[in-house]
């Protein structure tokens, strides 16, 4: 039963969730021969003060393209 986990940036919706769930779905059942049924996808939902980017923390980084 393949367990898949993908840590995504907070802010994307629910359709665009459903739609990545989907396909990960249907190339993990091309890739290994299973039916979606054994499939598990986990998502992640990192909030920006959770993560960092090339040493500064991601709240800031946003921040930083913000003005740019």
């Amino acid at each position: 039963m393949p367990i898949v986990h993908i840590h995504l940036k907070h802010g994307r919706n629910n359709e665009k969730k459903r739609m990545l769930v989907e396909k990960v779905t249907n190339a993990i059942c091309e890739s290994v021969d299973v039916t979606a049924e054994k499939v598990q996808i986990i998502l992640h939902d990192v909030m920006p003060e959770n993560y960092g980017k090339s040493g500064v923390l991601g709240f800031d980084v946003n921040e930083i393209e913000k003005k740019n």
